[in-house]
């Protein structure tokens, strides 16, 4: 029922909004980024809440890259444009010209809940379309709190609409709906599948995908030891690893392997870990999460990998976990797949 409610609202605005001029959007949007920007630390702290990362990486990282995102596709909204075509015949013409696509709907996940909040609807508004955003069950706050925003920065009635139901339930719900005309997805592969089936089992509606992977690092002999450590840490450790393209597998030339490996071990060892200002690290989303990885952290032991670094729960209260490191992995062990 808020799935059918929030879809008709959308499709009610979008009859007056696909014709609100670029330049009109464009002010909205800027202001809608302004009241980001005026809330900045408010949203950090419901975001740390929320999410579990540190105040001031959701400050500082998250929701400045969003205030930014958002000005930058104000910019565009004003700049849409077709092109005239050159034909043989010179009685006749031929132009493109490029228009909102209608409701959209975006699935978005908890990892970067604010900041995803903004990457799907900024595009989505500057190009006239109206939406839907379908926050996690897991991270709603944020998501409401923007929702709020887009009100008070003058958003029509209907534009901005934003769920925070249950993923098999209301996720599946927006996909499949009729009168959705695009669905942009970010999260899981498997969910990725389904998605395009709800498009070719309704109405076949344009469909794009941002999903995981587990994806590799391959550091040679050659490499800048100091800058491929840092790359490595970052792009493992970063939002308590909790990220898309997180680099989970590394391949190292075994020439400089145990010198990388002590490097990466020295890295780890000084991560600052909690939520407060000037950590680095904060905890799981939430006990699935943290439970799943205390898992693949046992699997890896099991099948013969060599934790070098943590493998343990940090603590009794909350679901903080030591950052580990595995070494002696196999292509065919459960966490170098997975």
């Amino acid at each position: 029922a808020d799935v059918d409610k929030a879809v008709n609202c959308a499709k009610a605005a979008f009859v007056k909004w696909r014709d609100v001029s670029g330049p009109a959007r464009r002010d909205l949007i800027l202001k809608y980024a302004c009241l980001v920007e005026e809330n900045q630390q408010f949203l950090a702290e419901i975001e740390s809440k929320d999410n579990g990362k540190p105040v001031s990486i959701a400050r500082d990282v998250d929701i400045g890259l969003a205030i930014k995102c958002l000005r930058y596709f104000a910019g565009w909204a004003d700049k849409i444009s077709g092109k005239t075509i050159p034909v043989e015949n010179t009685a006749s013409m031929a132009f493109t010209i490029h228009e909102p696509i209608g409701v959209v709907g975006a699935i978005i996940p908890w990892n970067f809940p604010l900041l995803m909040f903004v990457w799907k609807i900024a595009p989505i508004l500057a190009c006239g379309n109206t939406c839907i955003i379908k926050s996690s069950e897991k991270t709603p706050l944020t998501a409401l709190l923007m929702g709020q925003l887009a009100k008070d920065a003058g958003f029509p009635a209907g534009v901005v609409n934003v769920l925070s139901g249950y993923d098999p339930d209301c996720g599946a719900a927006l996909a499949a709906h009729p009168d959705v005309d695009k669905v942009a997805f970010t999260g899981s592969t498997k969910t990725g599948h389904e998605i395009v089936k709800y498009s070719a089992n309704s109405n076949l509606k344009k469909v794009s995908l941002e999903l995981g992977g587990k994806s590799p690092l391959i550091i040679c002999d050659d490499a800048d030891l100091e800058q491929a450590a840092d790359a490595a840490h970052i792009g493992l450790f970063l939002n308590h690893g909790q990220c898309c393209c997180a680099s989970s597998r590394i391949f190292v030339d075994a020439k400089i392997h145990d010198k990388f490996v002590e490097m990466c071990i020295e890295r780890a060892k000084k991560i600052a870990i909690g939520t407060e200002e000037g950590k680095f690290q904060g905890p799981q989303v939430d006990k699935i999460q943290f439970e799943k990885i205390l898992h693949y952290i046992e699997s890896g032991k099991q099948e013969g990998a060599k934790c070098v670094l943590g493998g343990k729960r940090l603590g009794t209260k909350g679901y903080f976990l030591e950052p580990t490191i595995f070494t002696n992995v196999e292509d065919e062990m459960k966490i170098s797949k997975e």
